[in-house]
């Protein structure tokens, strides 16, 4: 199992690394240095002298992430803030996880296109183009699924056992908008007005939605 995992993620970054969203890079390598301080378009490069092994490894793709929400789902990343030596090389990856009938809810990625392969488990996914039509399956393990850069989309485990998905992206840092936190959960607020009239509700639905959608205090 893990050879054929192996071999799909190696058809991620061969095909990302051919059609790479991001700009290209002009050196062998620019280890992203976080701790720079300087605001780029990426990270500024860490000095090759300091470069280590450690800068282009990642585990945390290994194992089950643990899922604790109201949606069933979890994302775990594995993109340049966890792996600083994809800065520049326009590729990344993240697992998601699902508990039976838990959902990723509608989002977009508005820097990278999304490929997904299905470690196991079953799912319904889709995406809706700027023409207003869904582009839906159902897909199961061994299955790719593609999302075009920027579209909504969503995956939601329609079997009675947990699933789980490999994402890969041609960025190394995709960005993710969930739909319904970006409009009822940011800060600041979107003005109640602008979401009753846009989603035809009164003020009521929209606060209890708000409420529902709020960070949870620790």
């Amino acid at each position: 199992m893990a050879a054929k995992i192996f071999a799909y993620l190696s058809v991620f970054v061969a095909l990302f690394g051919v059609v790479a969203s991001d700009p290209d890079l002009l050196q062998d390598l620019c280890v992203a240095n976080k701790a720079a301080g300087i605001k780029v378009n990426g990270f500024p490069c860490k000095d090759e002298a300091d470069v280590t092994e450690t800068d282009f490894f990642f585990s945390g793709l290994a194992n089950p992430g643990v899922i604790n929400n109201s949606v069933g789902s979890v994302v775990t990343g594995a993109n340049v803030e966890k792996i600083p030596g994809l800065n520049t090389l326009g590729v990344s990856l993240s697992r998601i996880d699902f508990v039976p009938g838990g959902l990723n809810p509608p989002h977009t990625h508005p820097r990278a296109t999304e490929i997904i392969f299905v470690l196991d488990g079953e799912l319904d996914v889709g995406f809706i183009t700027t023409a207003n039509k869904l582009i839906s399956k159902s897909i199961k393990k061994g299955d790719i699924f593609v999302f075009p850069k920027g579209l909504v989309h969503f995956q939601k485990n329609n079997d009675g056992k947990p699933a789980s998905v490999i994402s890969g992206f041609n960025s190394q840092l995709p960005g993710t908008q969930s739909i319904a936190a970006t409009l009822f959960a940011s800060t600041p607020a979107v003005p109640d007005n602008v979401l009753t009239k846009a989603f035809q509700i009164g003020t009521k639905e929209v606060n209890k939605i708000k409420n529902k959608l709020a960070p949870k205090k620790s």
